[in-house]
């Protein structure tokens, strides 16, 4: 009992060797500090060496391409036939006012998406900004990316409900619809500023209607395992509403010229000033995109249409065996050549029309 109580009431004070465990404390802190320094400067001249070898337009594509694979990815979760049939179990009012939904959300998210890409690109260049920003505005990034691409999806699959269903009251009620921007446009008070903004617009809206319906195509052929002669009944669909969004914006146009006294020769001040847009993009102190002055004149961000183009060719196409792989290189190497091509002949005709408007008599 005397051993116990001797063992258990022992007087033993750690103060009494206080310089030997301060000593062992420091050594255990250096010890677990050693790794977070380390990689402080490891991780310094990782973003110094970054910055000498990547320049920021560099940056900015392999952001853009990151982006795209991260959206494209995310948005092949989504079972477009669950969609589509759940779509088309609606009825047709509820059909149009989704539709009409859709289209307010595109051009909403539209509006924020530059800005949104913009504030990534400039914190991931900027040297004084920390990782945890650029992280930060990356994740915010990806989720409007994938958003805009979700409602661009919702909104392909509307149109295809609406050209495939026996009754065609749905898709008479959409082509219908664009006469609707008449009541809003044609009676309003138009400066030549407004006009330009609206002819962009308008611009943009037609590529995104042509984008939607080859998504429409391939998903349609995909369905009849690309049997051509379904041709026959869908291209005369997409042909009418096409047509439907050219013949709305002439009349628009039309009458917005005639009611505020506009010549029609402003349209070439407009060509013109697209024209500058595009050449002055190509000059070497301008850290930018090819074409990207006009997109953002535009309001036209390619990141979500690229991300539903990209899931819905590798939805609709498969490329088996080794000759399948050769064929999708040689085509992806033919549209790289088709797009440098038509990007030289965009910027010589700009380049022209410019030339000739710079040294015309009349110009302003």
């Amino acid at each position: 009992m005397r051993y116990l109580f001797a063992e258990v009431s022992r007087g033993y004070l750690l103060e009494e060797n206080e310089q030997m465990y301060t000593e062992k404390q420091r050594r255990f802190h250096t010890f677990m500090k050693t790794p977070r320094e380390l990689e402080k400067i490891v991780m310094l001249f990782m973003h110094l060496q970054s910055q000498s070898v990547l320049e920021p337009s560099q940056k900015c594509d392999i952001i853009r391409a990151t982006i795209l694979v991260v959206g494209s990815v995310g948005l092949g979760y989504l079972d477009t036939s669950a969609l589509y049939h759940v779509i088309r179990g609606q009825s047709v009012i509820k059909l149009y006012v989704m539709y009409n939904m859709l289209e307010i959300f595109d051009r909403l998210l539209a509006s924020i998406g530059q800005d949104t890409l913009d504030s990534l690109y400039w914190v991931a260049c900027d040297r004084n900004k920390s990782y945890f920003a650029a992280v930060f505005y990356f994740v915010i990034a990806n989720i409007y990316v994938l958003t805009h691409s979700t409602v661009l999806l919702v909104e392909a699959v509307t149109l295809n409900v609406a050209i495939n269903s026996h009754n065609k009251a749905l898709l008479t009620i959409m082509i219908s619809n664009n006469f609707v921007e008449l009541k809003g446009s044609v009676f309003k008070k138009f400066e030549t500023d407004n006009l330009f903004q609206m002819s962009c617009s308008d611009i943009r809206e037609r590529f995104h209607y042509m984008v939607l319906m080859l998504v429409v195509s391939m998903r349609n052929l995909e369905q009849f395992n690309w049997d051509y002669s379904h041709l026959e009944t869908l291209v005369p669909h997409i042909v009418l509403v096409l047509c439907g969004e050219v013949v709305v914006d002439w009349i628009k146009h039309a009458f917005i010229t005639k009611f505020n006294d506009i010549t029609p020769d402003i349209y070439q001040k407009y060509k013109a000033i697209l024209s500058r847009d595009l050449a002055v993009s190509r000059h070497r102190n301008v850290h930018s995109e090819h074409s990207d002055l006009v997109s953002r004149r535009m309001g036209f961000t390619p990141l979500p249409l690229g991300c539903l183009v990209w899931q819905t060719v590798n939805q609709s196409l498969t490329f088996p065996g080794i000759s399948g792989k050769l064929f999708l290189v040689v085509g992806f190497l033919c549209l790289v050549t088709m797009k440098v091509l038509i990007g030289i002949c965009l910027l010589g005709h700009a380049c022209k029309y410019r030339q000739a408007t710079d040294t015309s008599p009349g110009r302003s």
